[in-house]
């Protein structure tokens, strides 16, 4: 993509250096191994207004480790707002208006007409994987881990050198987001539940069922917060877990080479948004 100008060899306007934090590790990782080598970085976070405790004191802990300042970006309509205009039906894999109305509309209005490049925390390891690219001329999406070869290892390693570590919702979560995400697990809802129950109070009542037409509007689609939150189902889902863990590591025994690209983690994550995720 050419942002400059054909005549002068100059451009027209100054290009802007935007990295997109989403709270994760890896968009973490990426501020922490591109310090001082792009000027006039700007750092960003697109913030729902639904996220997890946990984010938040990330975002801070990162502005301290760098001595930056995030922009927060944040839309001027909230979730609620947008339920409502959906007429209650919650955002789904195939519909994540949530993602489309709270972040990316957000980003592209602080983008502007500018000339941008945005760097993106894609690994050279998960290259299934789209980053957010924008539609919009003017931005040019790069991905400096897969340039330079970075792995999931290295972004570990990258933060634990650096200090920072991993966020602490990374105990029983596998990614950033907000903590109502569809796309968490059965048995990251029952993480959820044991380390904020409010929240998970939250999203339940979110949950609607109409008791004339039989329609459901829940998170999960085979299943209700309610449902999952009975003791015997939430036994049955950390067993469930368990022997997943196990059947995946056994199947991937003598194939090391796909457990390196993969991760227990990363296996279970290449379906969420990666503006959330990363």
């Amino acid at each position: 993509m050419d942002m400059k100008d054909n005549k002068t060899g100059a451009s027209s306007k100054r290009i802007r250096h935007i990295i997109a934090l989403s709270g994760g590790k890896d968009s973490s990782a990426l501020a922490v191994y591109l310090r001082g080598k792009i000027p006039n970085v700007e750092y960003v976070f697109c913030d729902t207004g639904e996220e997890l405790k946990e984010t938040y004191e990330f975002i801070a802990k990162i502005e301290n480790y760098l001595n930056i300042s995030v922009t927060k970006l944040r839309s001027i309509k909230n979730f609620k707002y947008y339920l409502d205009l959906y007429n209650g039906v919650l955002p789904d894999a195939r519909t994540r208006w949530c993602t489309r109305m709270l972040k990316l509309k957000p980003f592209e209005e602080y983008i502007g007409d500018d000339p941008v490049i945005n760097y993106v925390g894609i690994r050279a390891d998960e290259l299934h994987r789209e980053g957010y690219i924008s539609t919009k001329s003017n931005v040019k999406t790069v991905f400096p881990f897969v340039e330079d070869n970075i792995r999931r290892e290295d972004v570990l390693r990258i933060l634990q050198e650096s200090g920072l570590g991993l966020p602490r919702y990374y105990e029983w979560r596998s990614r950033s987001g907000c903590y109502f995400c569809f796309f968490q697990q059965k048995r990251e809802w029952v993480g959820l539940l044991e380390n904020h129950p409010d929240l998970f109070e939250k999203a339940k009542a979110y949950e609607k069922f109409d008791p004339i037409t039989g329609e459901r509007y829940t998170w999960n689609q085979d299943e209700s917060l309610d449902e999952l939150s009975r003791s015997e189902r939430i036994a049955e889902i950390k067993a469930e877990y368990e022997e997943r863990k196990y059947r995946q590591a056994k199947a991937f025994k003598s194939h090391q080479k796909l457990q390196d690209i993969w991760g227990a983690e990363d296996f279970e994550d290449d379906v969420a948004c990666t503006i959330c995720r990363l």
